[in-house]
């Protein structure tokens, strides 16, 4: 149950839909003119973090009661001494939340680093994602953080020439990968999905020939939106037979006289892309498992050093298998992805009443883990995905699951940069709008407020430059400076928090930084209850005499 208010005076946001747990809306358009949190963060980066019109105001927080078991009925924990992993200025008692350090770091041999504990989750062959790869890419780049290329982004790309089976050259992928290693800098990675049909159609092996070395390979097996293949919709007769002719499921089957009589009638407005059901031809785990084991020896016979696996929010047996899977074959991360999610196409039925929640659903991944573990083994390590939007988030997903959760999956929220960056760009230069999909003639008043120009619209703009420097900015989506601005919020935030905490690494937290806020949160996470903990050292402090 979440507590998640449609607007926040405070801060000055408001949603224009209903709001998920994550705080964005649960229907986000690209064409929107603001404010919700994300959105705003773009433009104001760090500013955000705290309350608007300062001098003229005071603000106290508008809801803390936790009720239900999510996210939200987990408190961060504080304390007013000690240091763990602490900088040398924290000797003289001048530590600093911005001595923080965030790098992140997972893998088993070769190491992938990232500036911020936050990777950028699958987007796959949906239409949105294509529309606005460039400016994401190219923002996570610039922030030293992953990005995942999803599933069927080879499958439906018609521009791809297929032979004897497999693929030959896919435009698409070529671009979504130089987007983001055009100003990758050594940080963060490009890893890309491959699901069924990525596997039929010969992706791993294009991926071989072409960016063996630069790119990290990851197997599907679900996410946090559905427990079916990947789908978009078409509504384009001629790019359905193109997809069909793949191999694909449309539905309606656009081969049968009677589909084709109905679209041509305007009865029928669209198709829907399905891919096949993964395993449908093994009947036990382990047999999933001989299955798997081999999946990933051949990955490895064609040269892959880095391999994930991405699963969703499954029961308790295959949460288990994915977790035992993936540290048994050396995989360098395993994200697992909490009930709710999606970017695309997902049937909304099933986004709302299938899979397990995240709270529930990573509760029980640090205990299968922490139980693989105490069996002498080596777990892989994790990702958490799902609803995750905000500093908090991400700082209660790290506790959570520490020592074994490394980095902090964002699907949606790492979205809105594109759109917004872009949205802007093609109003102040109107000759790319539509390169880069720009839904505005003009800028909003919810932008105007902040200026007229790129360099006064983003908080950012000035610490990309020195980034990318001058000449690269003329050519650097708006849409990489709002990411900029985005992440920098978050990672400030974040830095706050820990700081809170006395925590100045990642390696440092751990759920004794947290605490259930109910008692039904306590029994389902174990969770200490928030007034049990340090209660009896508490007592010490009043019994001790001097």
């Amino acid at each position: 149950m979440s507590t998640v208010l449609k607007s926040n005076d405070a801060l000055g946001i408001s949603n224009r839909g209903n709001p998920a747990e994550s705080g964005l809306c649960t229907l986000c358009q690209c064409d929107c003119a603001g404010r919700c949190e994300v959105w705003l963060s773009c433009l104001k980066g760090r500013e955000l973090l705290y309350p608007r019109d300062f001098g003229r105001i005071t603000a106290g927080a508008s809801n803390i009661k936790a009720t239900g078991v999510s996210y939200d009925a987990v408190r961060i924990l504080g304390t007013c001494y000690g240091a763990h992993d602490a900088p040398p200025s924290a000797a003289k008692g001048d530590a600093l939340f911005t001595e923080v350090d965030l790098t992140a770091v997972f893998g088993k041999k070769k190491k992938t680093t990232s500036k911020l504990p936050i990777m950028g989750g699958a987007l796959g062959s949906t239409f949105i994602a294509a529309k606005y790869w460039d400016a994401m890419a190219a923002g996570c780049a610039i922030c030293g953080i992953p990005i995942v290329i999803g599933e069927n982004v080879v499958g439906v790309d018609r521009q791809s020439v297929m032979a004897g089976g497999h693929i030959d050259r896919s435009p698409e992928m070529d671009r979504r990968l130089a987007s983001y290693l055009k100003y990758y800098d050594g940080n963060g990675a490009a890893i890309v999905q491959l699901n069924v049909e990525d596997a039929r159609n010969g992706v791993a092996e294009y991926l071989a020939k072409n960016y063996l070395d630069k790119v990290i390979v990851e197997l599907k097996w679900g996410q946090g939106a559905k427990d079916i293949g990947g789908e978009i919709q078409v509504s384009d007769l001629d790019y359905a037979d193109f997809l069909k002719a793949r191999g694909y499921l449309v539905d309606p089957d656009c081969s049968k006289k009677e589909v084709r009589e109905g679209f041509a009638s305007k009865s029928i407005h669209s198709f829907a892309r399905h891919s096949r059901l993964g395993y449908t031809n093994i009947d036990s785990w382990e047999g999933v498992r001989e299955n798997f084991l081999g999946a990933v020896k051949d990955l490895r016979a064609l040269g892959f050093e880095r391999i994930s696996l991405k699963t969703g929010a499954y029961g308790m047996k295959e949460l288990a298998l994915a977790i035992r899977l993936a540290s048994e074959t050396g995989l360098d991360l395993l994200t697992i992805d909490g009930a709710g999610g999606g970017t695309g196409m997902s049937p909304w039925d099933m986004m709302e009443h299938w899979g397990v929640p995240p709270l529930l659903l990573h509760a029980k991944a640090y205990e299968y883990a922490a139980l693989w573990a105490s069996y002498g083994n080596e777990v892989v390590d994790l990702s958490f995905a799902g609803g995750f939007a905000k500093s908090s988030g991400i700082f209660k997903g790290l506790a959570l699951g520490a020592p074994f959760v490394k980095i902090i999956c964002l699907g949606r929220a790492l979205m809105i940069p594109g759109f917004l960056g872009s949205n802007v760009e093609g109003v102040l230069k109107p000759e790319n709008r539509a390169k880069v999909n720009g839904n505005w003639s003009e800028l909003p008043k919810s932008v105007r407020d902040r200026g007229e120009t790129a360099e006064e619209i983003f908080a950012g703009y000035h610490e990309v430059r020195k980034i990318v420097g001058a000449d690269a900015m003329k050519d650097l989506p708006f849409g990489a400076i709002a990411m900029w601005g985005m992440l920098d919020k978050l990672g400030a935030g974040l830095q706050q928090l820990m700081a809170g905490e006395r925590k100045f690494t990642l390696r440092a937290l751990d759920r004794d930084d947290i605490a259930a806020a109910n008692r039904e949160t306590e029994l389902e996470t174990g969770l200490p209850f928030i007034t049990d903990i340090g209660d009896e050292t508490a007592r010490e402090i009043l019994k001790k005499k001097f």
